[in-house]
């Protein structure tokens, strides 16, 4: 059973936190992180991309000139792709571009980067995350007495106005809702900073 070091704002060390193998101990499995982080960011395309066809192009209504006799080549309508101002072959029209990947699958893939943090080392569990304002100053001064370096995923399990807003002018710190974590997030941070609430979350919702 995987354990890692309960920390406080200061970096002090308070305790052990045992966490759960079945969560946080899973072996890497490849396929099914590879699937949802695929899934994950088709679904950020916007889809909103659109182009008209030569038949959305207003005008065109008329043969141009007539068919034969002119000498030069036969034409139908001004909006065909080959004139200025015409239609777009095979133009892109609003979709969605969203994939479907089955609910296990995606728990095996949460699972699967959470134990790889767990393993790095990269996995930093507060007992709590409070500011008394929102300054940035302040969480910044957070972040390093727990030596938490490079890009950081900080997880909170309820809304904290003074940390999201102290935090959201920094580059390298995402700060999300525990319910709104992806798997590409956990997979791009560095390391992880989240609360013994969050842990417990985890830990009752990918059992």
């Amino acid at each position: 059973m995987p354990n890692v070091q309960l920390l406080n704002q200061q970096g002090a060390v308070i305790g052990e936190l045992q966490l759960s193998e079945e969560v946080f101990g899973v072996p890497v499995h490849q396929q099914a992180i590879f699937d949802t982080v695929v899934a994950e960011r088709a679904g950020m395309r916007q889809g909103t991309q659109k182009a008209k066809t030569r038949a959305e192009v207003r005008g065109g209504g008329r043969k141009p000139w007539r068919q034969k006799g002119t000498g030069r080549a036969r034409h139908g309508t001004i909006r065909a792709p080959q004139w200025r101002g015409g239609g777009v072959v095979f133009a892109p029209t609003p979709r969605s571009h969203a994939i479907k990947v089955n609910k296990k699958v995606v728990r095996l893939a949460m699972k699967s980067v959470l134990s790889e943090k767990v393993r790095e080392n990269a996995f930093i569990v507060l007992d709590k995350i409070e500011l008394d304002n929102f300054k940035t100053k302040s969480f910044v001064e957070v972040l390093n007495n727990i030596k938490a370096d490079g890009k950081v995923l900080v997880v909170l399990n309820d809304a904290n106005p003074n940390v999201e807003l102290a935090g959201r002018n920094l580059p390298n710190v995402i700060i999300h809702n525990v319910n709104h974590i992806s798997v590409y997030q956990v997979l791009n941070a560095d390391c992880m900073v989240l609360t013994q609430d969050v842990v417990s979350h985890y830990e009752e919702v990918l059992k």
